[in-house]
Formats: C-alpha cells, sequence, structure tokens
C-alpha cells in the first residue's frame, strides 16, 4: 500500500517518547514534557539514554562526563579552518563531526559515544562561528554546565541567568520529537549496522533541509516589526485583516495547543520582568491569541515552540544561521537514543517502491 512520504506508516515500536497531535501530548519515557522542562540538559539526556530519571549522584556524573568530552581534537579544528568561510555552519558540522569516526565507534552503540557527541557539537558551532567572524577562539569551561558552556563559547560572556535558563528549556523541549525526518535518517543509517557518526552524519544532513530543521525567522521578523508592546494589537489586527499568516502559530502535527509551547512560556513567565524581549513575545502571544479568536473563529490556531524559541534566540542575539545549528545541538541527544534503540532490536530497514514507468518490448 502506497503511502506518500511514508505518513501515517509505522516503521519501529519506540519507548524514548510519544506524541498525540490531537490532544497536545509529548512524553518522554513516559514523563510528560511539562515536568520534563524543570529538568537541566543534562538531566533530560540522561532520562532519554537511561530511561529513568538521574538521582542527585548520576546527575553530578553526567553533567562532570559530559564537560569532559567537550574538546575540539587538532584534526577537528584543522578541518574547520580549511573549510571555505562561505560554507553554512550545518555543512560544516557535517563536515566535521563526520570526521569524529575512528575504530572506536564501532557496533553497537554506546552512551560514551553519545555523550561525546553531544558534548563536541556546540563547541563545533562556537570555534567556527567565533573563527569567521574574526573574534578570539574560546576553549570550554569545565566549571559551567552544557547550555552555559554553550553561550560562554559563542560570546565570551556568562549570560544573565534569565537568557540561560530560557535557552536551557528550549533545549530540552526539542531534544526528541519521535519519528521526525532526521530521527528516521538517522536509525535507516544505524539498521545497517554502521557506526554512530555516521548516523548522526546523515541526521545533520537531513536537519539541514529547510523543511525539517528551518529558522524561525518569520517570527523573529514579526517580533522585530512589532518593537514594543504598544504596537503589537495594531501590527497583529491589520496583517490578520490582511490575509498574511501569523508566525509562530499551529503545528503540523498538533491540532491543539503544542505543549511544548506551553511549557517553555510557563518558564519564561517565572523570568518575566528579566528580559525585554522574552517579556515582548509572552504579550505579543497574549494579543495574537485574542485577536485569531476574534477575527479568526475556530481555527484552533495557537502558539508553536518555534514562536518562543524565536524570542529566546532574539533575547541572547543569536544570529539567524545559528538557529539549526542550536536546535541540532539539543536534537543529537534524541537522534543518538534512537540509534541505541534500533541497535537492540535491529533489522534493516528495506521499503519497497512502486513502479509507475513505461514498461517497453
Amino acid at each position: 500500500m502506497y503511502s506518500k512520504g511514508l505518513k501515517g506508516i509505522i516503521a519501529a515500536q519506540t519507548s524514548i517518547s510519544h506524541i498525540n497531535g490531537q490532544e497536545g501530548v509529548l512524553l518522554y519515557r513516559g514523563y510528560d514534557i511539562g515536568e520534563v522542562s524543570h529538568l537541566s540538559f543534562e538531566e533530560a539526556a540522561f532520562l532519554l539514554w537511561h530511561s529513568h530519571l538521574p538521582n542527585e549522584e548520576d546527575a553530578m556524573e553526567i553533567q562532570k562526563e559530559l564537560s569532559t568530552y567537550r574538546y575540539l581534537t587538532p584534526e577537528m579544528k584543522s578541518i574547520l579552518h580549511a573549510l571555505p568561510e562561505d560554507m553554512d555552519i550545518m555543512s560544516v558540522l557535517r563536515t566535521v563531526v563526520s570526521s569524529e569516526g575512528s575504530a572506536e565507534y564501532k557496533w553497537k552503540p554506546t552512551i560514551e559515544q553519545a555523550m561525546r557527541l553531544t558534548a563536541v557539537i556546540p563547541a563545533i558551532i562556537a570555534y567556527r562561528f567565533n573563527m569567521i567572524m574574526d573574534r578570539p577562539l574560546i576553549d570550554p569551561d569545565p566549571q559551567l554546565n552544557h547550555v552555559e558552556n554553550y553561550l560562554y563559547m559563542l560570546t565570551g560572556n556568562n549570560p544573565p541567568k534569565a537568557v540561560t535558563e530560557a535557552l536551557e528549556a528550549y533545549m530540552v523541549l526539542t531534544l526528541e520529537h519521535g519519528m521526525n525526518a532526521s530521527a528516521f535518517s538517522a536509525r535507516v543509517t544505524a539498521s545497517t549496522e554502521s557506526d554512530l557518526v555516521s548516523a548522526i552524519t546523515s541526521a545533520i544532513g537531513t536537519m539541514k533541509g529547510p523543511l525539517h530543521g528551518g529558522a524561525p525567522s518569520g517570527v523573529i521578523d514579526l517580533l522585530t516589526e512589532i518593537g514594543t508592546v504598544e504596537k503589537a494589537e495594531n501590527i497583529i489586527r491589520r496583517k490578520l485583516l490582511k490575509g498574511e499568516k501569523l508566525m509562530g502559530f499551529g503545528h503540523r502535527v498538533y491540532k491543539t495547543h503544542d505543549p511544548r509551547a506551553i511549557a517553555l512560556k510557563k518558564r519564561l513567565v517565572e523570568n518575566s520582568g528579566d528580559d525585554q524581549s522574552l517579556d515582548l513575545a509572552l504579550h505579543v502571544e497574549k494579543k495574537a491569541v485574542e485577536l485569531l479568536a476574534e477575527l479568526k473563529p475556530g481555527r484552533s490556531l495557537y502558539t508553536n515552540v518555534e514562536f518562543y524559541a524565536a524570542a529566546i534566540m532574539k533575547s541572547i542575539h543569536l544570529p539567524s544561521d545559528l538557529f539549526t545549528p542550536t536546535f541540532t545541538a539539543s536534537r543529537i541527544v534524541g537522534w543518538t537514543a534512537h540509534v541505541m534503540e534500533q541497535a537492540e532490536n535491529n533489522s534493516i530497514y528495506r521499503p519497497q517502491s512502486e513502479y509507475i514507468g513505461r514498461r517497453l518490448g
């Protein structure tokens, strides 16, 4: 039976995450995403890799272990300097990660391998970004947690707590999202008993496509145009009356509230007043939902996670070409969890195709 894009086809059984788009449910290892949103990046990664929540000792240990894996090898640095300056960062990331492949990465994949790739990806992004910007190249700081270190390596400064916590919440909420295109490509590669580096390289190449990992630039444009809370209602009303699409609202999977957006909003509200950009986003969302209900009744258009992701990226002045790489720096946890799960009950993916060409002779 043909299904374009394999839509609706169940290709694997998983205990990693569960999505119910009709009811707005997302679970990580059985835990509701609202509960998970209060975990640190390290704790949430531990949950996805080990299938249970870490205790205090586990949490300390995984933070320590991840910090030891952040280093860039001399070969990685050499490649980073050798690649063309106009090469986009996702292509750079794909190339440098593939250089990690060695005899150590054998079938079956391990949690140690997953930690290494998770830890080094932010370092690759930050190193390349600063190199292109002709800024000092910053080494990792083992005293900082995963997200703090990423921001420190990008900027050379320790950002405000509200911003760090907002980015960490975003990264936790985007660690994993079912059998999406990149997770599927990672599992397909792994199903051949290829190594973890090859599987993650496949996933990065898939994430690079604008239909999957595209930057929420439309939301940034909206927030920039509005600028202040006083302008929000008039600009949003004008756009809706002109029939323009309101970026950051509605989702292909979720037909009700995006549970990640709800959890992220809750975290931002907790830090309300600490950052102007985040406060503006909260106000814009409130006005937009009110006006959508007034002008487009029955459409059920709610805020998606990309809306708040854009607000966070704007608040830390992250350029748009770092949005998808930052998304990748979180989703690597889900990819590695999928590859390890694939390895435990492996069968090579071998779907069929339906021939619709001519028959000659």
